[in-house]
């Protein structure tokens, strides 16, 4: 396995892998794996020829009160359960190597992003837009993987694909739970013993809600008090936000006649988890 952390490199890398014939998966990381990431990696290995996989805290979506400086990192794990996976190439760039000089450049998406996260961190969907776009011009793979725990990132990515003719094809993945149906994320090492302990029911509250709606709940404004009132009676979780959107178009919805994605945030302490359901399928 080769870790790579320039531009050039990488990009000779993938140059070779396609002159071989060989069809490129990327997973795009901010590193400090877990299942759910090497589920996405496995994924690669079997649809794709070669897989790359990037591993970047990337500092442009992280808000000037969140955890960018202390965001989990440790490379040489990372490193060593991709080898075991048989990862073709890590691409391990600095800051300076992506955003050299006076980075003037951003991507924006337009009208997914003025909700549900983007709301309760302003500026955050522009830095993954950018930084994914930078990826996917450097790495040019045919197909990119994430999970859908990251909904509203999912659907940004695919508009702006979509919107830009980026040749690359997004594949979206189940999101990857624990035994207990917390959804895996880097950010669960923050937890404490009680808060891990309470945490599943974000799994649960949205479970719930799903079977409401089989028994025939529609009223979009009850589903959500439903979620909230469960999560509420936890002691030390706080709702960001609970909320039901329209898919693609996350636009707001009064009834529940077509799926729609059920997404919420919570904090315990100062980690923020987030969940996703997809109602009415």
């Amino acid at each position: 396995m080769f870790i790579l952390e320039t531009i050039a490199e990488i990009r000779d890398f993938v140059k070779i892998e396609k002159a071989g014939g060989k069809t490129v998966g990327f997973v795009p990381t901010m590193g400090y794996l877990h299942e759910g990431h090497l589920s996405l990696v496995k994924r690669a290995q079997k649809e794709c020829g070669s897989v790359v996989v990037s591993i970047f805290v990337n500092p442009l979506q992280f808000g000037p009160k969140e955890d960018f400086s202390v965001y989990p990192r440790d490379l040489e794990r990372d490193s060593r359960l991709l080898e075991e996976c048989g990862v073709d190439a890590v691409f391990h760039p600095s800051d300076k190597e992506m955003y050299p000089g006076r980075h003037r450049t951003i991507v924006e998406v337009g009208g997914i992003t003025g909700c549900l996260c983007g709301t309760s961190r302003p500026g955050h969907f522009q830095g993954v837009a950018t930084v994914v776009t930078k990826l996917f011009n450097i790495v040019q793979p045919h197909r990119a993987y994430f999970g859908q725990k990251d909904a509203q990132q999912v659907l940004v990515i695919k508009k702006m694909v979509e919107d830009l003719n980026i040749p690359v094809e997004i594949i979206a993945a189940p999101t990857a739970r624990e035994n207990d149906g917390l959804a895996m994320s880097s950010r669960n090492v923050y937890l404490t013993s009680d808060q891990r302990l309470a945490a599943p029911i974000l799994h649960k509250s949205l479970r719930e809600a799903a079977g409401a709606v089989s028994s025939g709940e529609r009223d979009v404004k009850k589903l959500v008090a439903m979620v909230s009132g469960i999560i509420n009676g936890v002691e030390g979780a706080s709702v960001d936000y609970v909320e039901v959107r329209s898919l693609p178009d996350l636009e707001e919805m009064v009834w529940l006649d077509v799926p729609a994605l059920m997404a919420l945030a919570v904090r315990f302490g100062k980690t923020r988890l987030i969940d996703n359901i997809i109602l009415g399928e």
